[in-house]
C-alpha cells in the first residue's frame, strides 16, 4: 500500500472513532476541559474543523494548479469557527472532516503518487503523503485531547503512531524548548517499543535534533512509541504516563516535560 494510502486510511479510522463519541456529548461536556491547555472540547473540535476546511482548500488548490489560498483566507476561516457555539463547532467539525476525507478518497492512485501540495508554510511543495501526514499529526494529537478527557486511559490511536514518528524529526526544532536545561547540552539515547527503534536525541541551546544513537549517551530514555509522541507534543503529564517509561542518567522525566511543553 502506498504511503499516502496509509495516512489517509489512518485519518479515516481516526474520524470513525471520534465522530460517534462527539455525537454522544452533552452541551456541558462540549464546554468542559480537554487535555489541550486552556481549550474546551468544543474548542479542540473547532480547531480540527477549521483545519479540515483549510486543508481541503489547500488540497483543492493543488489539484487545480492554483497557489495556496494564503494566510488571509485562513484568518477568515478561523474567525467563522471562533464565532460558533460549542454544539455547532462539534457538528460542523464532523461535516468539515467528512468533506476532507471524501476529497482524499476521490484522488486516483496516479495523482496520489504525483501530486505536489503547497502548504503555505514550507519553502517548497510536498507530496500528498507528507501533506496528509501534517493533517494526521494534528488530528491524532488533538483527538487524543478530546478522548482522554472522557477516558483517562486513552492513547494516540495505534495506526497513527508509526506514521508520525518521522514527523517528529521535522518538527523537533519548533517543539523543543532547550532553555529548560539552563545552559546544559544533553545527548540521550531513545529506545522505543511498538514499533521498536533506537536513536539519538540532542538537546542544546545551539540546536536540537535526532540522529544516530550515541555510544556514550548522557542518559537513556525508554518508552513506548506512543508515549514518545505524547512527550514531544507536551502530552505526557504524570497522570498520563505509562508505568514502563524510564529515564536513566541525571536528566529526569520532569525536565524533559519542561523541554517539551506542548501547544
Amino acid at each position: 500500500m502506498a504511503d499516502a494510502d496509509q495516512v489517509i486510511n489512518a485519518l479515516q479510522s481516526g474520524h470513525d472513532d471520534l465522530a460517534p463519541l462527539i455525537a454522544a456529548l452533552t452541551t456541558d461536556q462540549l464546554g468542559g476541559p480537554s487535555a489541550a491547555t486552556e481549550w474546551s472540547i468544543a474548542q479542540v473540535l473547532s480547531h480540527l474543523g477549521s483545519g479540515a476546511v483549510i486543508a481541503l482548500a489547500t488540497l483543492d488548490a493543488a489539484l487545480e494548479g492554483h497557489p495556496n489560498p494564503g494566510g488571509e483566507a485562513n484568518q477568515v476561516v478561523w474567525a467563522r469557527w471562533n464565532a460558533m457555539e460549542p454544539q455547532q463547532q462539534a457538528d460542523e467539525f464532523v461535516v468539515a472532516d467528512t468533506a476532507l476525507l471524501a476529497r482524499y478518497d476521490s484522488i486516483d492512485a496516479a495523482t496520489r503518487s504525483s501530486l505536489q501540495v503547497d502548504l503555505g508554510f514550507l519553502p517548497a511543495p510536498v507530496s500528498l503523503a507528507t501533506a496528509a501526514r501534517f493533517r494526521l499529526n494534528e488530528f491524532a494529537l488533538h483527538s487524543w485531547d478530546v478522548r482522554v478527557a472522557l477516558d483517562p486511559s486513552a492513547t494516540v490511536r495505534p495506526e497513527a503512531v508509526p506514521l508520525l514518528l518521522d514527523q517528529v524529526v521535522l518538527m523537533l526544532g519548533w517543539l523543543a524548548k532547550p532553555a529548560a536545561l539552563q545552559g546544559r547540552s544533553v545527548q540521550l539515547r531513545v529506545d522505543l517499543r511498538d514499533p521498536a527503534s533506537s536513536f539519538g536525541l540532542t538537546l542544546a541551546e545551539a540546536g536540537c535534533g535526532i540522529g544516530e544513537a550515541p555510544e556514550a549517551p548522557d542518559g537513556v530514555l525508554t518508552l513506548p512509541a506512543e508515549a514518545w509522541l505524547r512527550l514531544v507534543y507536551g502530552r505526557l503529564s504524570s497522570d498520563h504516563t505509562p508505568a514502563d517509561v524510564t529515564v536513566d542518567g541525571d536528566l529526569t522525566l520532569e525536565t524533559l516535560r519542561q523541554v517539551f511543553p506542548g501547544f
